[in-house]
């Protein structure tokens, strides 16, 4: 399916027609469009590890994450679309099953960190954003909710920070099991509403 989109993407650019473009352009919304709630997370330490370590050592840690993440994202309705180097990208049928995955995240590793030396702690930032996306399942996954849950994830978040836009859950119901601080943040020059998540005290 990737190469279907290549191909199609090719041939828009290729294409001096606006008609044949607009033709093109429903077809892929048509083939690989959908609505997600996008999850990426980003293992934290990198340089610092690996100039201590070595990339042997970083690289082991980030196959235990993909190990512990994989069956979490799976447990609440997600689906793995892809990992890449040390991050994870995931998308989930609504914001608060990829909140309730990002949670489980943490304190799964919580959990692993005190059955490991220091030196092999695993701490990850989540970002998320929900949106119509353009989804190759298993592959890879384009749109703006993928771009600003990458830098809420990457850039923003600090270690076992979960940060959410503001739009990806304004109409969702109160939660049980976590609550949400309002922020502002800006990324790439254009500010953001966005809200920190944190587990509620009686469910940690």
């Amino acid at each position: 399916m990737i190469e279907s989109l290549r191909h199609l993407l090719l041939s828009y650019s290729e294409t001096e027609s606006t008609e044949q473009r607009a033709q093109i352009e429903a077809e892929i919304w048509e083939r690989f469009g959908t609505e997600r709630s996008v999850l990426i997370w980003d293992m934290s330490g990198f340089s610092l590890l690996t100039r201590r370590h070595g990339i042997i050592h970083y690289l082991s840690m980030v196959r235990r994450m993909q190990e512990v993440t994989r069956p979490i994202v799976s447990a609440h309705k997600g689906v793995m679309v892809k990992f890449e180097a040390d991050n994870g990208f995931a998308v989930f049928p609504d914001p608060q099953c990829a909140i309730l995955a990002a949670l489980e995240m943490n304190t799964a590793f919580k959990q692993e960190n005190t059955r490991h030396a220091e030196e092999f702690d695993i701490r990850i930032s989540c970002g998320i954003d929900h949106g119509r996306i353009l989804l190759v399942e298993g592959r890879d996954f384009f749109g703006d909710a993928v771009n600003i849950a990458c830098k809420l994830g990457e850039d923003l978040a600090g270690p076992g920070e979960i940060l959410v836009t503001q739009s990806a859950i304004k109409d969702m119901p109160e939660s049980n099991a976590f609550t949400t601080q309002p922020i502002q943040l800006t990324i790439s020059g254009i500010d953001l509403e966005a809200s920190s998540i944190e587990r509620k005290a009686e469910d940690s």
